[in-house]
This record gives structure tokens, C-alpha cells and sequence, in this order.
């Protein structure tokens, strides 16, 4: 583990806590709320036929802003959300108490959760393990702390591949021209980016082949009916977002416990 690579991706999302609360704000307004509860409440239904959704108890592992944790929350579920930035924390909790909703918020660390084993049905995780530097170890630590038959939702993509690919340069690069032109703002241009391109350009996952690997690695930990959707942006983005991100498409990787 690079001790100061952590420190400097933790300063950095500290840094970015009040932009990108803006950008779950958006999406809390937008389209993207109805589209991830309608997604949310599909896996998790289809493994959890038979329960009440009260009865459910979902981990969001890099909650960030608190996104997750508001659809979460006002669909049903009882739900905790972790995060290793202390200032996201206090972004989730100003923007659950304005909609209204609960959650339990906790500081902590991805890579070693302080949770018993065997203590959530659902965990789910959004655009959080491309940032960890270990995340065989990280799926690992998240099957420990699920329950047997429990569900595991990851949605990620292949953020920063152009830079180590030229050909993901030069669809990175149309995409931003394809938002100047849409009249749209990108977000993929704003204070401090490059900081985070030198960080990924370190991290391990910026060139790996995902969601094939991530496939691989689940089903050497004994985890059953893994699959993965490769455009899950295709049914929870917005115009704008399927616009931003047309060259790296969200994937969905979801996976159950066995008994």
C-alpha cells in the first residue's frame, strides 16, 4: 500500500466534497433519481423477493455526497453509507436532512471496513473502486462483511483509461468537443482535474480491462451468478451525462453470496 498516494487521494476528494455534492445535487433534481431507484429496487428485488424493504439492510460503500443513500433511503431500505472523506460525510448528512431522509453515516476506510462479518444483505458501491489501490483485497473485505445469499451491486467505469490508451484519447476528446457543442457543462474540465489525472495516472485499475477483470476476480472468491451490464448509463444518465461519458460508459457488476 502507497501510504502517501492514499493521502493525497483522500485530501483530494476532501477538496472536491462541496463540487461534487453539486453534482448529486443535480442529479437529486434531475432524471437520475427515478432511473437509479427503478434500477436499485430491480436487483435488489430480484434477489430479495420475498422481503420487505425495511427488512433490508444495504451498505453503500463510498457514499460520497449521500446520492445513494437518499434513493436508498426514500425507497425503503435501512440503510449505512461509508466514506474515508470526513468532509463528504458532512455534505451527505446536509443533503439527506434537506430531503428528508436517514441513514447511518460512518468515516471509514473501504479496504478495512469496521462492520462484523456477515452484517449487510445488499452492498453496493458507485465510481469508488477505480480510486483503491488494492481491489482484489477491497472485494475481499466487502464478501466479509455481506451475508451469505446477500447481493453485491458495483457500478464503476474505466475513468482515466485515455491515459493509457490513444485510442480512449482520442473518444475522451470527442466527447469533450460533443458537450461544447450540446451547450453542455463538463465535467470532466474544472479546478484541480489534472491533480486527480497525475493520481490515476499511479493508480493500478487506470488500465485495467474492466468489467471483465473485476468478473474474474469475484468468481475466484466463490461468489455466485456474477455478471456484469457494460452501459448501465444507458438506463440511470441523463442526457448531459450520456453525452459527458459517451466514451466510458458506466458498467454494473452484481454478484450473490452463496449459502
Amino acid at each position: 500500500m502507497n501510504i502517501e498516494l492514499k493521502r493525497e487521494c483522500h485530501e483530494y476528494w476532501n477538496n472536491r466534497a462541496s463540487g461534487y455534492s453539486d453534482v448529486n445535487k443535480e442529479e437529486l433534481v434531475g432524471v437520475q433519481r427515478q432511473k437509479w431507484a427503478d434500477v436499485l429496487n430491480r436487483e435488489i428485488g430480484f434477489v430479495f423477493k420475498d422481503r420487505n424493504r425495511e427488512e433490508i439492510k444495504v451498505l453503500d460503500i463510498g457514499c460520497g455526497p449521500g446520492f445513494l443513500p437518499i434513493v436508498l433511503s426514500e425507497n425503503g431500505y435501512e440503510v449505512t453509507g461509508v466514506d474515508y472523506s470526513e468532509d463528504m460525510l458532512a455534505c451527505a448528512r446536509e443533503n439527506m436532512r434537506k430531503c428528508g431522509v436517514h441513514a447511518t453515516l460512518c468515516q471509514g476506510d473501504a479496504m478495512k471496513l469496521d462492520f462484523d462479518d456477515a452484517s449487510f444483505d445488499v452492498i453496493v458501491s458507485r465510481n469508488l473502486t477505480w480510486n483503491l489501490q488494492d481491489v482484489e483485497d477491497a472485494y475481499a473485505e466487502w464478501i466479509r462483511v455481506l451475508k451469505p445469499e446477500g447481493l453485491l451491486l458495483v457500478f464503476d467505469a474505466n475513468w482515466y483509461h485515455y491515459l493509457r490508451d490513444e485510442n480512449s484519447r482520442k473518444a475522451y476528446d470527442i466527447d469533450r468537443q460533443n458537450v461544447a457543442e450540446n451547450g453542455f457543462g463538463d465535467y470532466n474540465i474544472g479546478e484541480n482535474f489534472d491533480i486527480m489525472e497525475e493520481i490515476a495516472d499511479r493508480l493500478p485499475m487506470t488500465g485495467v480491462n474492466r468489467p471483465i477483470w473485476d468478473r474474474g476476480v469475484l468468481v475466484n472468491y466463490g461468489m455466485e451468478n456474477v455478471d456484469y451490464i457494460e452501459n448501465i448509463g444507458s438506463e440511470v444518465y441523463s442526457d448531459k451525462e450520456k453525452i459527458n461519458y459517451k466514451s466510458t460508459p458506466l458498467f454494473m457488476i452484481k454478484a450473490k453470496r452463496g449459502k
